[in-house]
């Protein structure tokens, strides 16, 4: 299923992000049909993603990022030589991604993925995701409504959750102001996981998991 990406290309980062989008899945020997249709993207949607000409979200880049075997950062072009423990908040770039905008909050080449992530109100409410792995995050500001499976939590600031991704969640601001998260998930590769899902294909999901 596509996602809600940008109309098209928004600056320089996608002179990045669009080669290595290419590059990442050829060496990955994945062909742009057998790639998009493990993403549940169409492979239309994914070679105008490789072009440069539509913008990926948040959710599609952290799917293209562990189906490739890599982090968001290194699709960004944003990868150190050597890897470095300490991320310096004044030197990271917001980069805006279907809606959201997010920071990195920690170091490439690992086996986590650390960001900063501004979730705007109404920005993405309908997007429902599920993926191999574990998320943990912890709210900075405002007020998270967080939907885990068929119940929903709405989280303070200094409140947190930790979850297997494999249950169908959805990540929504609680208030008109947005939200703000720290956010770590871990980048794990699978062939048959798609990072965004319908309502109906969620439902399914839950009933095959009881």
């Amino acid at each position: 299923m596509d996602t809600a990406d940008g109309s098209g290309p928004t600056g320089t980062e996608d002179l990045v992000l669009a080669p290595r989008l290419r590059e990442r899945r050829r060496g990955s020997g994945l062909t742009l049909e057998a790639a998009a249709a493990r993403l549940g993207l169409s492979a239309a949607h994914l070679s105008r993603l490789e072009s440069g000409l539509r913008q990926p979200s948040l959710p599609v880049l952290l799917g293209l990022a562990r189906l490739y075997g890599t982090t968001v950062s290194d699709l960004l072009g944003e990868t150190d030589a050597e890897p470095d423990p300490i991320v310096r908040g004044a030197r990271m770039t917001p980069v805006p991604a279907g809606g959201w905008t997010y920071w990195r909050a920690g170091g490439t080449g690992r086996a986590m993925q650390a960001l900063r992530v501004h979730v705007p109100a109404r920005a993405q409410r309908a997007l429902v995701r599920v993926h191999p792995g574990e998320e943990w995050l912890y709210v900075t500001a405002g007020e998270l409504e967080l939907t885990l499976g068929e119940r929903t939590h709405r989280l303070a600031v200094g409140d947190s959750a930790h979850f297997d991704s494999l249950v169908p969640h959805r990540l929504a601001a609680g208030g008109g102001d947005g939200v703000d998260l720290l956010f770590v998930h871990t980048l794990m590769q699978s062939e048959t996981s798609g990072l965004c899902i319908g309502p109906d294909q969620a439902t399914r999901m839950r009933g095959e998991r009881r």
